[in-house]
């Protein structure tokens, strides 16, 4: 097996691990169960870590310099050893769990800012501070309103 080849297939094992903990970490915000958010996030801390240092050897094992787009890298590479069909079947594995961690990563995030709504908006409702409308001045920058329904309307 080739450097690259136990390289590539070392990645395909860790973004596999990420995207099953990207998996959980939405199932727990689903669920509202910030308790297994910060393990969550220490493991998935550690194994980006562990991505990049494995992106940095197989960068190192491709021969490019350290500024060569990853990619285009890895292409080059598979051109020049079309006998390497492992490889190249592990890039396109590795291609697609990064594009479905993406996805993941984003959809969680868009969980998370929803929690942190509902927080914010169930906290304005204990502290009894009434909602925010903003109007604009005279010199156009927003301002907010007076409490005056008389004035803010005018």
């Amino acid at each position: 097996m080739t450097t690259v080849a136990a390289i590539t297939k070392r990645e395909v094992e860790l973004i596999s691990r990420f995207v099953a903990l990207l998996k959980n970490e939405q199932e727990a915000l689903k669920q509202g169960d910030a308790s297994a958010l910060p393990e969550t996030g220490a493991a998935k801390a550690e194994l980006v870590i562990q991505l990049n240092a494995l992106e940095d050897e197989r960068r190192s094992a491709l021969g490019g310099s350290g500024d060569d787009n990853t990619r285009a890298a890895m292409t080059r590479w598979l051109a020049e050893h079309p006998a390497e069909h492992v490889v190249a079947a592990r890039w396109t594995e590795l291609l697609a769990l990064a594009s479905e961690a993406k996805e993941l990563h984003q959809i969680n995030a868009s969980l998370v800012d929803m929690h942190l709504q509902q927080t914010k908006e169930a906290l304005s409702i204990l502290t009894r501070q009434p909602p925010q409308h903003l109007l604009y001045g005279s010199d156009g920058q927003a301002a907010p309103s007076s409490g005056s329904s008389i004035v803010d309307s005018a």
